[in-house]
């Protein structure tokens, strides 16, 4: 019998605490240069304003121990710090919460009917009021025919690899892999990897509105051995910056190496949620994403894997 899926309800077990104030240590220099003065800095709707302050004539910018935004100008020879005044420049310095992102994929049978894949996705999905430790789950039939012909995804996210470990070894997932799953699949292949999202309720626990609907992107690449290190992380942070320049098209973006050192078969994962699949055709038929791929990816991997599933919207309350 289906379980039907409904709004998560959250318990204390399962929801962050809100993150703590931090309050900086005066250290030798009470003042350090600002790291985070580039586009991705500034809030919509804030352009006239940065327009107006990079007139100024500023020797450097400064953020002090309370994290507040400050400008060094030098005056009869001496340094001069001074608070940019709120309104003059609108600066977001977010904070990061570190994650593990788990990804599953499956190879169903043939003869698999729409009610027994109805089943098995609807156990697969509640498994996250069975058990601490899942802020996040998105699952789906896989919308491409792909070289490995695996046919279904899970996305899962953990708040710590602790809570990962103790999934793996829970006695009810177990029994949703041992009754609802490998009866109806020849083929599982598991990928983990630790990332950072925006320190925020909704971005942790991909919920609200832009979470909704859309498509999830998840991609598995091998790099070559030689590559792994610097060259790599060069491929993958080229990436992110490039989903950070489409906030019109991409929700959100997780990469990372995987935690099996001994995972041969692939060695980072990607996950992107776009906000449609209009979207996710305009970003990956973009050629900004496909000279990124050709330069940065290419010459440095072994193989890649693409597959995307559509998000049905289930479960949008956040409590």
């Amino acid at each position: 019998m289906a379980v039907l899926r409904s709004p998560p309800i959250y318990s204390s077990d399962h929801i962050f605490h809100p993150p703590h104030t931090i309050d900086m240590q005066f250290q030798a220099q009470v003042f350090a240069p600002c790291p985070l003065l580039n586009k991705s800095c500034f809030r919509h709707g804030s352009r006239s304003n940065t327009l107006e302050f990079s007139r100024k004539p500023v020797e450097s910018l400064l953020v002090d121990s309370r994290g507040n935004l400050c400008q060094l100008r030098k005056k009869d020879g001496l340094a001069v710090i001074a608070a940019i005044e709120e309104g003059n420049l609108g600066v977001d310095i977010l904070r990061k919460r570190k994650v593990v992102e788990h990804i599953c994929l499956l190879k169903a049978k043939k003869d698999l009917s729409e009610e027994q894949e109805q089943v098995m996705l609807d156990y697969l999905y509640t498994t996250q009021y069975q058990m601490r430790g899942i802020v996040a789950i998105s699952l789906g039939r896989i919308s491409d025919q792909n070289p490995e012909q695996y046919s279904h995804a899970i996305f899962m996210r953990f708040q710590t690899k602790e809570d990962l470990t103790k999934f793996y070894q829970n006695p009810f997932y177990v029994g949703v892999l041992k009754e609802h799953v490998m009866p109806y699949c020849h083929g599982v292949i598991n990928l983990d990897y630790e990332s950072e999202v925006e320190d925020d309720i909704l971005p942790i626990f991909r919920k609200g509105e832009e979470f909704n609907y859309g498509v999830e992107l998840i991609l598995l690449v091998a790099f070559m051995s030689s590559s792994l290190g610097e060259l790599a992380e060069d491929a993958l942070t080229s990436l992110t910056k490039l989903t950070q320049e489409f906030p019109s098209l991409i929700v959100q973006a997780t990469k990372g190496p995987s935690l099996d050192i001994s995972n041969t078969k692939y060695t980072h994962g990607v996950v992107i949620r776009f906000r449609s699949s209009e979207a996710f055709n305009m970003f990956i038929n973009s050629s900004d994403y496909n000279n990124m791929w050709k330069s940065k990816f290419q010459p440095i991997i072994q193989k890649a894997l693409y597959i995307n599933f559509s998000v049905d919207p289930v479960g949008s309350e956040l409590m």
